[in-house]
């Protein structure tokens, strides 16, 4: 036993070194083969814990206007046009200096997409006012996913690349995410940057600036219609189809969102047959009753229809979920489980891990356990995910949500590929969806918000943690219990998995007892 302790703080202060972002492979070579599964669970657990608690106090440090996904709110409430504007203008003369420090004599190239809210257009034209009045030449994509604007800003030579959406939101939020030239989510340092700006006080570059210049005559910046990036993003898509899909019926719900024109198109090109509701977009039904977050429409969609499988995506597609000939709903840990062990058992599944959120199902990882594949856990985001991806090597990962990231194909989670990749299992194994979900138990969960006036105190409270402790004991290997911060809300969560929902209140209940 004092060997494993050792291994244990071998690998720790490796993830202390490496920032909590420790090679979990690593666990494999020096701890697996010499230690028991308890033991190595301990050590796995370690190392994932540290990682967790370092986002989860990154996360409190967000800046001020953006958030995990972007710069979120109403439209010409808390997210105005004006805002747009300055991030445009911010962004067109910051990456033109960058460019003459380098002593390149070229504008700045900026990549735009939006969904179909009405409120996009209205921002699409305020960040390309900005970005134009600062020297930069601003590329429109019109209205795509999320995904295809970080594929084009990673192959086109783009400085950087926006994305107008709010995502699953109703369709009076939008919001404005920003993509660096590796198609990933910008950087933090870049981001208070622009937010120093919006708020009057940028310093960079060695001085103080109340404002930054204008560009003048043939410097001023010009918009370029782009939808040919597009075309070449679904064209990469249609190029990852290993089999053809004929004989297929597959329904597609594109949630009157970004997927609406794109979806239908690229199915059909590898030969299904596609059944499609909710591409009608108005401006104003983007998300409502339709989509992954209302699934439900779906699940009625294929089983009245005889359909093989359903697809739904979100309003910017940037997740997906899936339902099986039966009418099903398959999460995002359905899906990590599935293509994940499609890896294993073709040894793709590099550091065999897949990368999870602390949000994923205890029966995913109970499942993952049997089948020997090694996960990690980070704070839910999935900035979080592909950044643990990245740093670590790994392939596979998302949230339950249906965020999946395949590193190999895509730097951000991307529904229809997700779509795409399912198509893949389910023809390589000549099986049908609800028979690749076999071996994966979904244990029952309970989640409750409890309104609180500070949440560190109430969290830190004695008997609280008691409570807790109590909970963690009594359901040893059985389930779990997670008790965190809202990101958003002064609110504590508490979410529970065990056998039985009577055994998830029970527990639930005791700690929320504890809490009012």
């Amino acid at each position: 036993m004092a060997g494993i302790e050792h291994i244990h703080k071998i690998n720790c202060e490796v993830a202390r070194k490496q920032g909590y972002l420790v090679v979990l492979r690593m666990c494999v070579a020096n701890s697996y083969k010499l230690c028991n599964k308890k033991d190595f669970e301990i050590t796995r657990k370690l190392i994932n814990n540290k990682y967790t608690e370092s986002k989860k106090r990154e996360t409190k440090q967000m800046g001020k206007y953006f958030g995990t996904d972007g710069f979120r709110g109403e439209a010409n409430v808390n997210l105005t046009a004006e805002h747009a504007y300055k991030i445009g203008r911010f962004l067109g003369w910051y990456y033109g200096e960058l460019k003459k420090q380098k002593q390149l004599d070229e504008p700045a190239k900026i990549v735009i997409g939006k969904d179909t809210r009405r409120s996009s257009y209205m921002f699409e034209y305020s960040l390309v006012s900005g970005l134009t009045a600062s020297g930069a030449d601003a590329y429109l994509l019109h209205v795509t996913t999320t995904p295809s604007v970080a594929y084009v800003a990673r192959t086109d030579d783009f400085d950087c690349g926006i994305m107008i959406s709010a995502s699953h939101n109703p369709y009076y939020d939008n919001g404005i995410k920003l993509i660096n030239s590796n198609g990933e989510k910008m950087d933090e340092e870049t981001i208070l940057l622009v937010e120093d700006y919006i708020d009057g006080k940028l310093r960079l570059f060695g001085q103080e600036w109340e404002d930054i210049p204008f560009a003048h005559k043939d410097a001023i910046g010009c918009t370029v219609d782009y939808v040919s990036g597009r075309n070449r993003y679904m064209g990469y898509l249609i190029s990852l189809g290993v089999y053809s899909f004929k004989g297929m019926k597959v329904g597609l719900d594109c949630a009157n969102g970004s997927s609406w024109n794109m979806a239908k198109s690229i199915f059909e090109a590898l030969g299904a047959k596609c059944y499609v509701i909710n591409a009608q977009p108005n401006g104003f039904n983007i998300n409502n009753d339709a989509g992954s977050t209302h699934i439900e429409g779906l699940q009625k969609f294929v089983v009245d229809n005889g359909l093989d499988v359903g697809f739904a995506y979100d309003g910017d597609a940037d997740r997906c979920l899936c339902v099986d000939e039966l009418g099903n709903v398959i999460t995002g840990d359905h899906i990590l489980y599935i293509y994940g062990r499609y890896m294993k058992d073709r040894d793709k599944l590099l550091t065999n891990t897949v990368v999870t959120t602390i949000m994923s199902n205890f029966g995913l990882y109970k499942a993952f356990d049997e089948l020997g594949i090694g996960y990690a856990k980070t704070a839910v985001g999935d900035k979080y995910v592909y950044e643990y991806m990245q740093q670590n090597g790994c392939r596979i990962g998302g949230e339950q949500s249906g965020h999946i990231i395949f590193s190999k194909y895509a730097s951000t989670g991307d529904g229809i590929l997700t779509s795409l990749k399912m198509m893949e299992v389910m023809l390589a194994r000549k099986q049908k969806l609800s028979e690749l979900c076999d071996g994966l138990t979904i244990y029952p969960q309970v989640l409750e918000n409890v309104r609180v006036a500070d949440k560190a105190e109430a969290l830190a409270n004695p008997d609280v943690q008691a409570a807790i402790e109590q909970v963690t004991a009594e359901l040893g290997d059985t389930g779990r219990i997670l008790v965190r911060e809202s990101g958003t809300e002064p609110v504590i969560r508490v979410m529970l998995e065990a056998e039985s929902e009577d055994i998830c209140r029970k527990y639930v209940d005791m700690v929320v007892q504890k809490l009012k």
